[in-house]
């Protein structure tokens, strides 16, 4: 948690990201993402300083058990004066204890964002999907959070001047607004509606030009004019320059394809090279045009 201190931006974990959503589209089905079309609405996780702390606290634990449908998991909501801004305890269940950081007994408008995290945490134990590094594992659940639709309370969360800074969460607010878009390009959804921080937005509307340039990389046929030029050129030479999102490999009869990874699930497809092709993702199922 950022509270005071720089805060990071731009993409510098956008691998990891993208990694984090092929593993959850490989743990669930495409079927099952999309019964989280319906992200958690702000009036359900809402906190007025009137309410009384814990019970406040453990209603909107309750509400985002239930948006994960963890029916039968209950947490058990404490606060503590520690650096994090919360910390769980991934025991067998169905009980967990969460501790949250002090600082949320006056910014209870926060407690739902952290609260996100820790739930998210709870529903990757009980998928058994995890990363094999802490600071990974900590950037799959952000991304699971927000791709699944809890996440923007996170980016909400975020707000910077000249004189003071808060953040939640392990993704920059850049790589939360990339998220959140690839969600919302999936879905058809506009999250920033939801923002009450000045900074989401701006985060936010970064973060979805970056996921759109993944629509209009060669050989989709989003791809702009500069792409599909740089694209013919390497197609002829039968080679990409380090860093380019597709490659070309041959056949055992010769015949030439290309790879690339599907601008949903970032899962790599392989089609013959012969012009225009509609592609089939076999993870996520997205139907891509190319021109190859």
């Amino acid at each position: 948690m950022a509270n005071g201190g720089p805060v990071e931006h731009g993409f510098p974990h956008l691998e990891t990201v993208r990694a984090a959503i092929t593993a959850l589209y490989r743990r669930l089905s495409p079927a099952t993402v999309e019964t989280f079309s319906a992200s958690v609405f702000p009036a359900d996780v809402a906190f007025c300083d009137t309410d009384d702390l814990h019970l406040g606290a453990q209603r909107v634990a309750r509400e985002l058990v239930r948006h994960f449908r963890l029916p039968d998991a209950r947490l058990i909501v404490g606060f503590r004066e520690m650096t994090h801004a919360a910390n769980i305890e991934l025991a067998a269940g169905p009980e967990y204890f969460v501790e949250l950081n002090d600082r949320f007994r006056t910014h209870r408008e926060d407690i739902g964002a952290a609260l996100a995290h820790e739930v998210a945490h709870v529903y990757l134990h009980r998928l058994d999907l995890a990363f094999p590094t802490t600071a990974e594992n900590e950037i799959l659940t952000d991304t699971v959070t927000t791709y699944l639709g809890a996440g923007w309370l996170l980016l909400d969360a975020y707000r910077e001047d000249r004189v003071s800074s808060q953040k939640l969460g392990y993704l920059t607010p850049e790589e939360f607004g990339y998220v959140l878009a690839k969600r919302s390009l999936l879905f058809r959804e506009d999250p920033s509606v939801r923002f009450t921080s000045p900074q989401a937005y701006t985060a936010y509307g970064k973060g979805l030009a970056r996921a759109r340039r993944d629509t209009q990389q060669p050989p989709l046929t989003g791809a702009g004019w500069a792409g599909r030029h740089r694209y013919a050129h390497d197609r002829r030479a039968v080679s990409a320059p380090p860093g380019t999102p597709y490659a070309f490999t041959s056949d055992p009869a010769g015949r030439l394809h290309v790879t690339f990874p599907c601008p949903t699930c970032h899962q790599r497809i392989r089609v013959p090279v012969r012009g225009r092709v509609r592609a089939r993702c076999g993870l996520c199922g997205a139907v891509l045009e190319c021109d190859t």
